[in-house]
């Protein structure tokens, strides 16, 4: 009897019946990196993620020869195959990151058959002179990836997210991979080269860039997008190699789209989530939202998506009132239900939207009539801090500018 053949582990999410998408990791990474999507992608498909071998849950040996220079982008499609094969998947969605993005370019390519739609986030048909990745696979295979774990956060991410808890944590995976999977993936990545191939895939295909991506520059985004025919690219602010993690939100969102999923394929839908963060950006600022959508996790991404849609592109946006009247009512609110973060959030949000301090006093003096002396004096110190930092801001604002 012939012994099947090893697969790379894998974890499956949503209904067994829905239609499978398969989700590709990023080299250096596990099936962590998906974490955010797969409560949003799972509603509507069966979501199956894979880690490559020697990382994560996948052992080397699943490679068929991972001495150096041996391994291929082909050997790791082969294995996504197999998986497919194990778990009858005739045919699938495939979206992946990085080298997990070189998978599903590969598939689309040389099995056609096989992918209804892909995917391509932070990825190349080339990822640079093959030197520099036998250079990278013969420092891990002799030290380990220790060395590349101390500099990779300042590769995958943006400052601004590079000491998150979540990058840390993908940093992580780097740490806990095992050298020779590391090293076969890096030969992989040496020997690969798509470029007079993507006129071949059929596939609609969507394109994802960070525009903060140094490993895989945007221009490796449209590279891919003008050469795919019918390809369409989206290239997403404040985000770098490892998007899925940093702006979780956006991806699911393009992801959804491109699916043809519900709350992302559904024009009304659609309409409503874009109207409605670019009203939660106007009103809100854009820090604060980037900094709301960068902690995502699949627990909150529907709660994000309902948040943004309803509060912000349903109620904020309605012609009724404007922003200031809504940003007066809002405050009162939450004068009245003591809700003193969410307070300080939109104090600063009706400064910036035209309301003066004067207007703002008004409005909680105002609140101690209906609210009580108690609710609208703590309003009063939540404002009062909030104003005391924006004082304090602009004047170490004001001392760079002198100095």
């Amino acid at each position: 009897m012939t012994a099947a053949p090893p697969l790379p582990y894998h974890r499956a999410d949503g209904p067994a019946d829905a239609a499978p998408l398969l989700l590709g990791p990023a080299i250096g990474t596990s099936t962590a990196l998906w974490r955010a999507q797969v409560q949003g992608l799972s509603r509507t498909h069966r979501v199956i993620r894979w880690d490559l071998p020697g990382h994560g849950g996948t052992p080397t040996e699943v490679l068929p020869d991972p001495a150096p220079g041996r391994t291929t982008v082909a050997d790791l499609g082969r294995l996504v195959l197999a998986l497919a094969d194990h778990l009858g998947l005739c045919r699938f969605g495939y979206a992946g990151v990085s080298l997990g993005g070189a998978v599903g370019a590969w598939l689309a390519v040389h099995h056609p058959e096989r992918v209804t739609s892909l995917a391509l986030v932070c990825t190349s048909a080339r990822f640079g002179e093959p030197g520099g990745w036998r250079d990278r696979a013969a420092l891990v295979r002799d030290q380990g990836t220790a060395p590349l774990a101390e500099s990779a956060a300042g590769r995958w991410f943006t400052p601004a997210f590079a000491g998150s808890a979540a990058a840390a944590r993908l940093v992580g995976d780097l740490r806990a991979a095992e050298a020779a999977g590391y090293a076969a993936c890096c030969d992989a990545l040496a020997r690969y080269d798509l470029r007079a191939d993507l006129h071949r895939i059929a596939a609609p295909t969507l394109v994802v860039a960070g525009r903060q991506d140094r490993a895989t520059p945007v221009a490796h985004a449209r590279e891919l997008a003008d050469a795919i025919p019918g390809a369409s690219l989206l290239e997403i602010a404040a985000a770098a190699h490892l998007a899925p993690a940093e702006r979780p939100r956006a991806v699911l969102a393009a992801l959804r789209g491109h699916l043809g999923a519900p709350g992302g394929g559904d024009d009304q839908a659609q309409d409503r989530w874009e109207q409605g963060m670019a009203a939660r950006r106007a009103v809100l600022g854009d820090a604060h939202v980037d900094r709301a959508v960068a902690r995502t996790t699949g627990f909150t991404a529907d709660f994000q998506d309902f948040v943004t849609r309803y509060a912000w592109g349903e109620i904020w946006t309605r012609p009724g009132l404007d922003r200031r009247a809504r940003g007066c009512a809002a405050l009162g609110a939450l004068v009245a239900l003591g809700h003193h973060d969410e307070l300080a959030v939109h104090l600063r949000a009706a400064l910036g939207n035209g309301l003066s301090r004067e207007e703002i006093g008004e409005v909680l003096l105002q609140s101690a009539v209906y609210c009580g002396i108690p609710a609208a004096n703590a309003a009063f110190g939540v404002a009062q801090r909030v104003l005391d930092r924006i004082d304090a801001d602009n004047a170490d604002a004001d001392a760079d500018a002198v100095g």
